[in-house]
């Protein structure tokens, strides 16, 4: 089975003038195959949370905005053994055609499809399984999900299933551990911060772009 998991860092806000939204979206997914694998992340999560996360705080679960470099590292020191992958598309939202920021939704839903080209999903060879962080009312869903699962129809077997859910992070560990992965490459575009990036993107990213440079 071939997991993938989506999360987001940034807004899709674009009143530049009046509000302070963000400069860029970036949308991640990590992408690890078969169960065995799928356990050891969630299990790098469920050990960090226990280790180094304070008790008495109302924050019992991971989030890179969040979260110190030091529990990031220890978190990346748990985990860095696993094989999985990471594929990351960045908007520079400045450069998008006016016309497109009333409709956020076909944004990202191009920028996921984008992201999601660069995996190489035909080795998936029984079962595709997506996780997406839930930030959609369930009109939204149903587009998103139409709009991938035809974007999928012709890269993969037609026996091959796929399955998609949508969680809120506290709900799946495995949307927490790419929470923490694309805050820091949306760190790197929106603040030029590369301090937690550099010690994971040579060993896991795969891809890492800018849409509209």
């Amino acid at each position: 089975m071939l997991y993938l998991y989506l999360d987001e860092s940034g807004d899709l806000g674009f009143d530049f003038v009046n509000k302070k939204p963000s400069n860029f979206f970036t949308v991640t997914i990590l992408a690890l195959m078969g169960s065995a694998a799928n356990r050891s992340l969630i299990n790098s999560v469920k050990n960090t949370i226990k280790r180094k996360l304070n008790k008495k705080s109302d924050m019992m679960e991971l989030k890179g905005s969040k979260t110190s470099l030091g529990v990031l590292k220890y978190f990346y020191s748990q985990c860095k053994g696993i094989e999985f992958d990471i594929y990351s598309l960045t908007l520079n939202k400045k450069r998008l055609y006016a016309h497109l920021t009333k409709d956020k939704e076909r944004v990202y839903n191009y920028v996921v499809r984008l992201a999601m080209d660069k995996i190489p999903l035909e080795a998936a060879h029984s079962r595709i399984y997506l996780v997406v962080d839930k930030s959609k009312a369930r009109p939204e869903i149903a587009e998103f999900n139409s709009y991938i699962m035809r974007e999928l129809k012709g890269r993969i077997d037609p026996k091959i299933p796929v399955d998609i859910y949508h969680y809120l992070s506290h709900e799946s560990l495995g949307l927490q551990a790419v929470d923490i992965f694309c805050w820091g490459i949306f760190r790197k575009y929106e603040k030029r911060d590369m301090e937690w990036f550099n010690v994971f993107w040579k060993e896991k990213v795969r891809y890492d772009s800018v849409y509209l440079p």
